[in-house]
């Protein structure tokens, strides 16, 4: 496999939780939600991990602290490009696979990436998006397609016209990237856009101005490559994890 390195944003403050605690160490079968996505990463055994803290940056890297990563702190909230920018001096001499992961997708698989991680090799492409489909896509980013089934641009919801609003395949915020393409280009992300924050999405579309190739890995099971933004939705995502572990023992037992 190709050599990887993972960047595991989890800067963010997750209002929508209202929890004083960061909402990367909200609780979820006993463990912080951050480290169900660390533990799914080492069977992907990357070379280095990286994970990038902001809001109250001493109590996750206190909660983590036995884990084997590098923090990276984003002081200022200016965006997921700008979050990867930062991790640049700590992934120095690093060729491979750069994977940035959400910190709050507690239900992915490390079948999933390994796949995703794959095709990106096999299809020499600068990025590889992790998607899915959903009956009401409101609120993610869409991802826009060529006519070859390439991605040619991922559009946040507050962007996107009504055309590709109707777009029913998001955004997971999971991304493979060739580490050459993306420290080459990422100095050319700009806050043009309505929150003003620097979209690590844009690249997709500098990418393809490059004539570079941008895949998608598409997932079948939504719940997979979702991210908590609620107390009820942490609820959920709890119970399907349950239900997968009862699931998966039952299967061991026979």
């Amino acid at each position: 496999m190709t050599p990887l390195a993972a960047v595991v944003l989890a800067a963010g403050k997750g209002k929508r939780m209202e929890s004083d605690l960061p909402k990367v160490l909200q609780q979820m079968a006993g463990l912080p939600i951050v480290e169900h996505v660390l533990g799914t990463l080492e069977a992907l055994t990357p070379e280095r991990t990286i994970v990038v803290i902001g809001h109250q940056a001493d109590r996750v890297r206190q909660a983590l602290a036995e884990r084997k990563v590098t923090f990276v702190e984003q002081t200022e909230q200016l965006g997921t490009g700008h979050a990867v920018s930062l991790t640049r001096p700590e992934l120095t001499g690093f060729s491979g696979i750069v994977l940035v992961l959400v910190g709050d997708a507690p239900l992915l698989r490390p079948g999933t990436l390994k796949a995703m991680c794959e095709q990106h090799t096999r299809e020499q492409a600068a990025c590889t998006v992790l998607t899915t489909r959903l009956e009401d896509p409101s609120g993610y980013g869409r991802i826009i397609r060529d006519p070859s089934g390439d991605v040619e641009a991922i559009v946040e919801h507050r962007d996107a016209t009504p055309e590709q609003l109707r777009v029913a395949e998001i955004n997971s915020g999971i991304i493979a990237f060739d580490s050459e393409r993306l420290w080459e280009h990422i100095d050319r992300l700009e806050r043009g856009n309505t929150q003003a924050e620097y979209y690590l999405t844009d690249l997709v579309e500098i990418f393809r101005a490059a004539g570079l190739r941008v895949t998608a890995w598409c997932v079948d099971d939504p719940w997979e490559v979702m991210g908590i933004n609620s107390r009820e939705h942490l609820a959920e995502l709890e119970r399907i994890y349950m239900e997968n572990r009862l699931s998966e023992k039952e299967i061991d037992s026979r």
